[in-house]
């Protein structure tokens, strides 16, 4: 059907053509993956939030020994320096090595029944 006055239709396409479009997320990508590996080279192993990491999963083995135990000696005998001592044995894990200072304020502060303090984006 053609419309009144109208003898052609018009199809082509407005905007950008598909070569432009193509460069363009083309090199967005090719940003993205650059980006990705510089953070990947400069971190590696260790992720860009280890001292929250490091802190809470301090807290978290502090916290789990408190609950589970039913006499409160082994509680008793980490805030005594049992935290010091399980970090230098080695029993935090890979977690304790990014931050071994504030895995053991993390596992003091669990073992304790302290709110996480040294945690977020605010500390």
């Amino acid at each position: 059907m053609v419309l009144l006055g109208h003898q052609t239709v018009d199809v082509h396409h407005r905007g950008p053509s598909r070569r432009t479009l193509s460069l363009a997320l083309a090199s967005v990508a090719a940003i993205l993956f650059a980006g990705c590996w510089l953070v990947i080279q400069r971190h590696n192993e260790r992720p860009p939030w280890a001292k929250d990491v490091a802190y809470e999963a301090g807290f978290i083995q502090g916290n789990r020994i408190r609950q589970y135990d039913p006499t409160g000696q082994e509680t008793i005998a980490l805030l005594a320096g049992g935290c010091e001592r399980l970090q230098a044995a080695g029993q935090g894990g890979l977690k304790a090595s990014y931050d071994p200072g504030l895995w053991v304020d993390g596992c003091l502060d669990g073992a304790a029944g302290r709110q996480p303090v040294k945690q977020g984006l605010f500390h």
